[in-house]
């Protein structure tokens, strides 16, 4: 039986009915008739989906105190993958690969706001290691917006040699850190790609930096000294995005 959990927020239950069959229960506010959630209740019926109207309390304790927007469900979730689904990720492309990696990210919030920079910019997956990081919780989910169904999250045991492995197949890698050998914007960042940032405060890895082609810095102008984790990402993965002629 697949593994089920509870997503909140607008943008993510919407997200979810491009997944036909993986609402298992849904709750609406019943309180709450504005014209956002009555869209979101249109959307419901056209796909055959029933949900229970229910109390605020109810909903703020479904949701942990989160902010859930008049809306809870509980879902069939969508597994990470694993570096046998990087493998076929690969083989599978039309385009050169352009990759986010994250580096011991263990904040929900970070890892949500990253997935959803990665949908904006195109990325083709996310990747991060199994230990020691924030996987797709139902915060991770809500902060995402939908991006956590439509950008694949893969974990893999060892980031060290799953950047080795990229390499092996022609993807560049290039990692974040403050004292980078050059800036992000003298930095080619077209062709196949990976984009490695560090986790908030520490950066990345020994191991990670040693296995990066190049590490690059974000030019700063103010006082302070380094960026949160999903700024960064969002900074990085744009100007990738802008180098390879945008979206069109």
């Amino acid at each position: 039986m697949a593994e089920t959990g509870l997503v909140w927020g607008l943008h993510s239950v919407q997200a979810l009915l491009a997944r036909p069959g993986s609402v298992v229960e849904l709750w609406t506010d019943s309180a709450r008739h504005d014209q956002r959630l009555a869209a979101l209740q249109r959307e419901l019926t056209t796909a055959g989906i029933a949900w229970q109207e229910v109390g605020r309390r109810e909903l703020d304790r479904l949701a942990s105190g989160e902010n859930h927007q008049g809306v809870v469900a509980r879902v069939e979730l969508r597994p990470a993958g694993s570096e046998r689904d990087l493998e076929q990720l690969l083989v599978d492309l039309t385009l050169p690969p352009f990759l986010l990696v994250l580096d011991g990210v263990t904040d929900p919030h970070n890892l949500g706001a990253c997935l959803r920079s990665a949908d904006a910019a195109g990325v083709q997956a996310v990747i991060a290691p199994r230990d020691r990081a924030c996987g797709l919780t139902a915060v991770a989910r809500k902060v995402a917006s939908g991006a956590a169904e439509s950008v694949p999250f893969i974990q893999v045991t060892n980031l060290a040699r799953t950047l080795r492995f990229l390499k092996e197949n022609g993807v560049w890698v290039v990692g974040t850190a403050g004292e980078g050998e050059q800036s992000l914007y003298d930095t080619q960042l077209t062709g196949p790609l990976a984009l490695v940032l560090g986790a908030e405060g520490s950066g990345l890895r020994r191991l990670t930096r040693e296995v990066c082609d190049l590490l690059v810095r974000i030019p700063m102008a103010g006082s302070v000294s380094s960026l949160n984790v999903s700024v960064a990402a969002g900074v990085v993965l744009f100007e990738a995005l802008r180098q390879r002629g945008g979206a069109g």
